[in-house]
């Protein structure tokens, strides 16, 4: 079903409870834009990089004149109630032995209980279909149209930590039917029945943090790495965004347009209630063993709903467990040439990995800098 966006809005008052909203934005970093280069990953031609940015533009400036529009619209008066159920389609690609499987559920609904909103999330790679033609939801929009169409809610999900969460099972159209129908089932029985309320207020907090790649900005360093990037250039044998990757890479030295670290968006939101629930957004496609160890820190999946993906896609987000290892898609990183980008950083468009922690006397890495600027979101909301 096709909607305008401004029909995928609501715009939400509650009545049972004062949600007054009280926000704290900090903005220290460069702007922020995201990084999945489209002549690296997709090898598109000048002309059809201009006709992405044209839309790409005008779909911002619609999103924005949409929540200026909503928020001038009369609101409609509702309750909040939050959940969490579960769901096991979902396995680690990394071989890592975390593995999500809450679906967490915040439902907003009438004063008489029938739902009026939901939101959902689940950490689980949308690549069900396998590979398509045309863009394509996936499992989560099969999901999200079957519980519109069950309860008559507006739906929307949120991706949680599935930087290394891969779904099991075969690839194809079917697939995508069937696990979009699993998680609708686990959702639309969870909203049938209030979940815990949350009665306000709910105060905001947003900040930007700087992560460290792994990039030596010497002379000679760079020289050695426009080498390497040559060298991966010129092996045919490779994947065309590997060789396209490296050409980009060679450009970047050249002009010295190249960066040493990453902007990564991180908010969050707290809920007031018996038990209050924050949300927690943290940019880039995160690795699952952050949010094992927030979720242990923050009370469970009960008191904390954690996504990634959020505000922008910078790259993904590996934790010092990948790091260390010699080869390794999500941390980037592979085992000829360990030293440069590898695996999900050539799409990106970014010179080398991530910087980890080796040793507890190292400087800090990806890892302890993002904790960080997490725990201070939390803290502050």
């Amino acid at each position: 079903m096709h909607r305008s966006i401004r029909s995928q809005v609501l715009n939400l008052g509650v009545a049972s409870a004062n949600f007054a909203l009280t926000a704290t934005h900090t903005h220290n970093g460069p702007v922020l834009s995201d990084k999945l280069d489209p002549f690296i990953a997709y090898g598109m031609s000048d002309a059809q990089q201009a006709q992405v940015r044209t839309y790409s533009d005008g779909l911002a400036t619609r999103i924005v004149q949409l929540v200026r529009d909503t928020l001038r619209d009369p609101q409609t008066p509702c309750t909040l109630d939050y959940q969490t159920v579960s769901q096991h389609f979902s396995y680690n690609r990394e071989g890592l032995p975390y593995v999500e499987s809450e679906v967490p559920i915040l439902t907003a609904r009438t004063p008489g209980g029938a739902p009026l909103a939901v939101l959902f999330s689940y950490g689980c790679h949308p690549v069900t279909a396998g590979s398509q033609a045309l863009f394509d939801p996936d499992y989560p929009g099969d999901a999200v149209s079957r519980v519109e169409a069950a309860t008559g809610a507006f739906a929307q999900f949120l991706l949680g930590a599935a930087g290394d969460q891969n779904p099991s099972g075969a690839r194809g159209w079917a697939q995508r039917s069937m696990r979009g129908g699993e998680l609708a089932q686990a959702v639309m029985s969870a909203v049938a029945r209030p979940g815990s309320p949350l009665t306000g207020p709910t105060t905001t907090h947003y900040r930007e943090v700087s992560l460290p790649l792994d990039v030596t900005p010497t002379a000679d360093n760079l020289r050695q790495l426009s080498a390497v990037y040559a060298a991966r250039m010129a092996n045919t044998g490779l994947p065309g965004y590997y060789r396209r990757h490296a050409q980009q890479m060679i450009s970047q030295v050249e002009a010295g347009t190249f960066a040493t670290s990453i902007p990564l968006p991180v908010q969050s939101w707290t809920f007031a209630g018996t038990p209050s629930l924050r949300l927690l957004l943290a940019g880039g496609e995160i690795v699952s063993g952050y949010a094992v160890y927030l979720r242990a820190r923050y009370g469970t999946s009960s008191r904390l709903l954690f996504a990634g993906y959020a505000n922008e896609v910078p790259a993904y987000l590996p934790s010092d467990e990948l790091l260390r290892r010699p080869s390794t898609y999500a941390g980037g990183i592979d085992s000829d040439f360990p030293g440069i980008a590898g695996g999900s950083m050539t799409v990106y468009g970014w010179l080398g990995h991530f910087r980890g922690k080796p040793t507890a006397g190292s400087p800090d890495g990806v890892e302890q800098i993002l904790i960080n600027a997490l725990d201070a979101a939390l803290t502050a909301a």
